[in-house]
Order: structure tokens, then C-alpha cells, then sequence
């Protein structure tokens, strides 16, 4: 076989090109299953381990496959056949997911590991034979090898940086999924047309037009696909002017359209009775909140201390364009919002300039680590009045490892913190949503006690609970891992 059946330009096309196409493969199938299984350090691992898996089978086995078998015949349609699979990972994830909405995390992810891994390694098997197709001369091995494998390196680069910077942010991630897909049938068929003939490309064509129908018709999990999320609003049957904001898979923020002051969430009635029992009714409150979801407590602030000013830091700008369309939300000199990052937020804040700090941000179940930090509370101390109040919003469960450690990293920088929760997550015997407070003045627990609901309690003498817990600091904060203690 002569080099000829492959230019060098072509060669390296194909490398940079399919090498491209398995990392934004990788990073968009972390959006695909964030809706069904959350989005944390360990689902971040676990797909980016089956993506390297896929990777170093494809390469393997290419290389094996290409000295077997002559690559002119073979490499049209093994890009053919991958670019129809990637058009069929969309519906197969969707339907599942769907199905086993609520449970059957792992099913959910076997299913996309199975539907990721394979057109990866079929993808990943186009740089070995390319270099098999362009070898003349055992004198040009390392020149040819290495100049392709370069170029491979630098393709997973531009699919990196484009996806994580361009893609995501400008379009839905299905349309990069049938987008890459469609890209790749394309250039398999024509490849495979030049190389082998018409009839050898019928096959896979086929393939991938199935693919994009089922795609058409498959469920859609979320009204909007952001940066971050899979964001939707659904209508609460039971109350007409109700609201539920759901991220991903998670409910996130309720709201009621007509009544600012109705409160759903047990958590968000917890701050209540924390600020409504810190001050009095009239007192007017400048307050930061650090996420933004559905904008409950800058709504229940705005109506309920008209003369107060809410600040607003929420990381997502697609879900703020959704609160101003679904929510009716409405900005002006009681509400500013801010599209940035909460931790950059605080560090812009003047010193001693809040009465109140709200920390309501999630990535999936977890507060994101670098907002849990005690280098973070530090600033937020910073930030507030002599009199502020600082809550935090912690979800955890099972030995509430992540709550502990978290109380215990206010009280490295707070003389006084508190939490909010049931009687039987604080007793350690269940799991949910606490809501800490922290100040450098005495908290008036018997006021706020006085606004709990039934069942709810709120507790300053900590040391039995927290326990030999960690001070999460910058330089050390799992706390991905203390929710889910898979070591333990």
C-alpha cells in the first residue's frame, strides 16, 4: 500500500478531527446524565475513567486491527459507525434516565458508560491506523508516529477548550450530540465512498438516520439546557399561582407568583424564622445572597422589608433569564443580580456592609468546596456588619460527615453558630437539609425557636455533634467524599 492512499493533510485531519470528537463526546455526556444522576466529583470521574478506558482500547486494538486488516478498508466505516452511534446516545440516555426518573442511578450510568465507550473506541482506533496508512519506511516511524500523535493531542485540546468555552454556552447540549454525530457520518461516508466505494457506506448511513429519528422523538428532560443545568418550571396542581423550579434532578426553589411571603421548602421557612427572629419586622436589611435558584428569599425580603436592598450572585445566566420568563421576576433598587461566581462575589464586597449573607448555592446535593471553605467564611465575616448574620444551606446524609465538617469550619472563624433541623437529623438518626447560622454576636435562639415549625429545632451547644470533625480549608475540602463516603 502506498502512503498516497492517505495524504499527510488528511492524515492529520483525521487524527486532530477524531481525537476532537472523543472529548467533546466525553464532556457533553456529563450534561446528558447530570438530569438523572446528579452531577458530582464522582460521576465526574467515573465517566471521564470510561472515556480514557475507551481510548486506550481503541488505540490498542486499532493498531492490532490495523496490521491485520488493510486500514483503507476499514477506516471509512469505523468512523461511519461511530458518528451513527454517537446520534444514538441521546435517546438510548433519555429514555432510560426517564424511565428510572426518581431511582436507578446505576443503571442510568452502566447505559451511558456502554453508550459512550463505544464509539470512543471506535473513534480512538482512527489515529493508529492513519499512522499505519502514512508508514512507507521504518526510517519515518518516529517522524510519522509521533507528528500524528501530536496532532491527536492537539485535536482532545480544541475539543476541550471549545466545548467547555463555546459549545455548552451557546447551544443545547442535543444539538452537539446530532451535531458532532451528523459531522462524523458525513465525513465517514465520504471517506468511505473515496476509499471503498458507495455501496459500503449504505449501512452505517442507515444507522445514523435511525439515530436522529429517535432523537426527534425521544423524552426531554428539562425546558431549558444551560451552562450548568438542566433547568425546568413545572406548575404546582395544587396551588394555581405555585411554582417549582427544578434543576437538573433536583427540586431547587418554590415560588408563588402572587405571594412573595408564602415559603414551601421546610429549609426556606428555617431561614425565615433565623432572620424574622434575629430583627425586628421593621428593621430594614441589606442582604447578599450567594445563589440564586428561583429567588425565593430575595422575593420574601423584598415584600416583607421593602426598604432593604437584596444583592444577588447567581452563577447561571440562563436560569436568571428563566426567573424574569417563568417566575416573573423583576430587578430594580430591592434587586440586583449579578451573573458570577459566588466565592468572586463575596471577595468584591465591601468591608462591614451586610446585615445578612445568605449561602444557597448547589452543584447537584453538594454546596460547590469552594464555598464551603474556611478561607470563604473568613471574607464572608469580612463582609458582614458587627451585628450580621451569615446562613449556609447544607443538604447531607447517612454520618452527616459534610454538615459536621461544615459547622466546624464556621467555628473556626465565628464566636457564635448555630443550626436548624429536626429533631431526629440533629439526634444523627436522619438526613436532610440544615441551615446554619453563624454571627459574631449571641444568636436569640429562643426567638427564633418561637418561629420553627412543629418539629423543627435549633441548637447552639454543638460540640457533642460535630465531634473530631475537619476544618475544610482551600488547601483540603472533599466534600464530595464526605457525602458519599465510599471509603468509610
Amino acid at each position: 500500500m502506498s502512503k498516497g492512499d492517505v495524504g499527510s493533510r488528511l492524515a492529520i485531519a483525521l487524527a486532530f478531527g477524531s481525537s476532537a470528537a472523543v472529548m467533546v463526546l466525553e464532556l457533553v455526556s456529563l450534561r446528558l446524565v447530570a438530569p438523572y444522576i446528579g452531577l458530582t466529583l464522582e460521576t465526574n470521574t467515573a465517566v471521564i475513567g470510561v472515556a480514557l478506558a475507551a481510548i486506550a482500547t481503541g488505540a490498542a486494538l486499532g493498531g492490532r486491527y490495523a496490521d491485520a486488516v488493510e486500514p483503507r478498508k476499514t477506516l471509512g466505516p469505523l468512523i461511519l459507525i461511530g458518528g451513527a452511534l454517537v446520534m444514538l446516545i441521546l435517546p438510548i440516555v433519555r429514555w432510560t434516565g426517564e424511565s428510572l426518573r426518581g431511582g436507578g442511578t446505576d443503571l442510568v450510568f452502566l447505559v451511558l458508560a456502554v453508550a459512550l465507550f463505544v464509539p470512543a473506541a471506535l473513534l480512538s482506533a482512527v489515529t493508529p491506523m492513519v499512522t499505519k496508512l502514512r508508514l512507507s519506511t521504518l526510517a519515518q516511524t518516529g517522524t510519522v508516529v509521533g507528528r500524528l500523535s501530536a496532532y491527536a493531542t492537539v485535536g482532545g485540546i480544541a475539543g476541550t477548550v471549545l466545548t467547555g468555552f463555546v459549545f455548552v454556552s451557546e447551544v443545547p447540549v442535543s444539538t452537539i450530540v446530532l451535531a458532532l454525530g451528523a459531522l462524523l457520518v458525513v465525513s465517514g461516508a465520504v471517506l468511505t465512498v473515496v476509499l471503498r466505494g458507495a455501496r459500503a457506506a449504505a449501512k452505517p448511513v442507515a444507522l445514523a438516520v435511525i439515530g436522529a429519528t429517535l432523537t426527534l422523538v425521544a423524552p426531554r428532560p428539562c425546558e431549558v439546557e444551560t451552562a450548568y443545568h438542566c433547568a425546568r418550571v413545572v406548575a404546582d396542581p395544587n396551588r394555581e399561582s405555585g411554582r417549582t423550579l427544578y434543576l437538573d434532578q433536583l427540586r431547587h426553589s418554590y415560588v408563588d407568583l402572587d405571594d412573595p411571603t408564602y415559603l414551601e421548602f421546610a429549609y426556606i421557612k428555617n431561614f425565615a424564622a433565623a432572620i424574622d427572629g434575629t430583627w425586628p419586622d421593621n428593621r430594614r436589611l441589606d442582604a447578599l445572597h450567594i445563589g440564586g435558584g428561583g429567588l425565593t428569599m430575595p422575593r420574601y425580603l423584598t415584600a416583607t422589608r421593602p426598604a432593604g436592598h437584596n444583592k444577588v450572585y447567581e452563577i447561571d445566566g440562563a436560569v436568571v433569564e428563566l426567573d424574569k420568563k417563568e417566575l416573573g421576576v423583576r430587578t430594580g433598587p430591592e434587586l440586583d443580580i449579578a451573573v458570577r461566581d459566588g466565592r468572586l462575589g463575596v471577595r468584591a464586597e465591601a468591608t462591614d456592609s451586610d446585615d445578612l449573607i445568605i449561602m444557597d448555592a448547589f452543584s447537584g446535593v453538594s454546596v460547590p468546596w469552594h464555598l464551603t471553605t474556611r478561607e470563604l467564611v473568613a471574607d464572608v465575616r469580612r463582609v458582614l456588619k458587627p451585628d450580621g448574620l451569615y446562613l449556609v444551606n447544607v443538604i447531607d446524609f447517612g454520618g452527616l460527615d459534610f454538615a459536621k465538617a461544615e459547622i466546624r469550619t464556621l467555628q473556626a472563624e465565628f464566636p457564635h453558630v448555630a443550626v436548624i433541623a429536626r429533631e431526629d437529623e440533629l439526634a444523627g438518626q436522619a438526613g436532610g437539609n440544615f441551615v446554619l447560622l453563624a454571627s459574631d454576636r449571641p444568636i436569640d435562639q429562643q426567638s427564633i425557636a418561637g418561629r420553627l415549625a412543629p418539629g423543627m429545632r435549633v441548637q447552639g451547644e454543638l460540640s457533642g455533634f460535630v465531634g473530631d470533625a475537619p476544618v475544610l480549608t482551600d488547601d483540603y475540602a472533599p466534600v464530595d467524599q464526605l457525602l458519599t463516603p465510599y471509603s468509610s
